[in-house]
């Protein structure tokens, strides 16, 4: 089946490129993966062949990329969202570090907009019981991956 190009589709190949660095998928990469295909609109029957681009075993149907760097509204949100999955269980790996400095650089995520991310994080977690515990990963976070 061929597959449809899209910039959610691009976005979350390119993402899984960086999870695949290691050429394994972990648990916490995965989680995150699957908050980003929601976000981004890929289907679960996309996700298949998404592993397969970013594999190089199917040809990528992405000639042109210049169509999907640019900033659409929501990007920030998608943002946090795969951020949040990360900081949710109990320890942010390199890889995961990895995947989420690919998408920030990917979605153009601008120092003001991450601090307004971290600041949307923080009210949440007066809200969650995770919150504590969150927080402390975003601050270990910030510390080992500053934004650059």
């Amino acid at each position: 089946m061929a597959i449809t190009a899209s910039r959610g589709l691009y976005l979350y190949v390119e993402v899984l490129k960086a999870a695949l660095d290691d050429e394994i998928i972990t648990d916490d990469e995965a989680s995150i993966l699957k908050v980003l295909s929601t976000a981004l609109g890929v289907s679960p029957g996309e996700t298949g062949s998404a592993m397969e681009i970013a594999r190089n075993i199917e040809a990528s149907p992405f000639d042109d990329t210049s169509q999907y760097t640019e900033h659409h509204m929501g990007d920030a949100t998608t943002y946090q969202s795969a951020l949040v999955a990360a900081l949710d269980d109990e320890v942010i790996s390199e890889e995961e570090w990895n995947m989420l400095n690919s998408l920030r650089s990917l979605l153009g995520i601008q120092p003001d907009q991450h601090a307004l991310i971290e600041e949307a994080i923080r009210s949440m977690s007066e809200e969650d019981d995770n919150g504590d515990r969150r927080l402390e990963r975003l601050a270990r976070f910030n510390t080992v991956c500053p934004y650059s």
